[in-house]
């Protein structure tokens, strides 16, 4: 079991937790992940990466967005309760040395995972500048964190609520143009990160992406994180997370992702209604 030390809400329904997981804690590195079980009725397994870790406390910092089900129920959990599975760390590690001046761009919830890749790039020596997006002011997180991490943080909103209006490509293919990195990471939703490949295609800035494809068991048997790759077919699971942005067919994953949508509507809809029930609002 995994006892959950601290709760906090990022925005409305993204959640942070930090969980007692040694074992893990002492061997992740940046870019990894787990799958993770509540336990009792509610054993579906979800796929989170690994924000941060403290090896000498022995816990590891998760950050996830409330979107089905499981993951509402996860965040019903608080500080005292634990977690009855976490098996990690997952995938390969990003490659990290150093590549001179790096852009990181996140999107949304995929901030929470750029994190940890843009701490590790800085102590390998990198110039490192971030830009994070999202809809709007209430959704950005972890700003302070990057603030202090990166050598420039860049904010955008669409809405312009919040930082620059704009989408985060605009500000990425400024700095393509105007500083030159020599790497780009990007982590966020798939067509974000498909547009970001697209934009530094043109610059020729060689481009990792981190996928968060349909993942069951994490462990390359059941084939449905399957994704293409140069025409190859890769599991993200066991292959990944972490891609050539430039060599991903994002047309064929963007329609995998799209399979169980009305089912995963469905599921929202039911939860909400359970949870209210549990709660007595229904």
């Amino acid at each position: 079991m995994h006892r959950i030390i601290e709760k906090e809400q990022l925005s409305a329904e993204v959640f942070r937790f930090k969980v007692e997981a040694p074992n893990i804690a002492r061997e992740r590195k940046a870019g990894q992940f787990i799958i993770l079980q509540m336990g009792g009725d509610y054993n579906e397994r979800i796929p989170l990466t690994i924000a941060d870790a403290d090896p000498e406390e022995g816990t590891i910092t998760l950050i996830f967005q409330a979107v089905g089900e499981s993951t509402h129920r996860l965040a019903l959990l608080n500080v005292g309760d634990s977690i009855a599975n976490l098996l990690g760390p997952l995938g390969k590690p990003t490659h990290i040395e150093n590549f001179g001046r790096c852009v990181c761009v996140g999107g949304g919830i995929g901030v929470a995972p750029l994190y940890p890749i843009v701490k590790a790039l800085k102590a390998a020596g990198n110039q490192v500048k971030v830009i994070i997006g999202a809809r709007n002011k209430g959704l950005i997180i972890m700003e302070e964190e990057m603030r202090k991490a990166a050598d420039e943080l860049i904010v955008v909103t669409d809405d312009g609520s919040y930082g620059r209006k704009a989408l985060v490509t605009e500000p990425l293919k400024e700095l393509c143009s105007t500083w030159a990195p020599n790497l780009a990471v990007a982590i966020g939703p798939p067509i974000m990160m498909k547009f970001c490949a697209l934009a530094t295609k043109e610059f020729g800035v060689k481009t990792v992406v981190s996928l968060n494809t349909i993942m069951i068991d994490g462990t390359g048997m059941c084939g449905g994180c399957r994704v293409s790759i140069d025409g190859q077919t890769k599991f993200v699971c066991v292959d990944g997370p972490e891609f050539d942005g430039h060599q991903v067919d994002w047309n064929n994953m963007l329609t995998r992702l799209g399979t169980y949508k009305s089912q995963e509507a469905m599921a929202h809809h039911r939860c909400h209604i359970d949870l209210n029930i549990e709660e007595g609002k229904a």
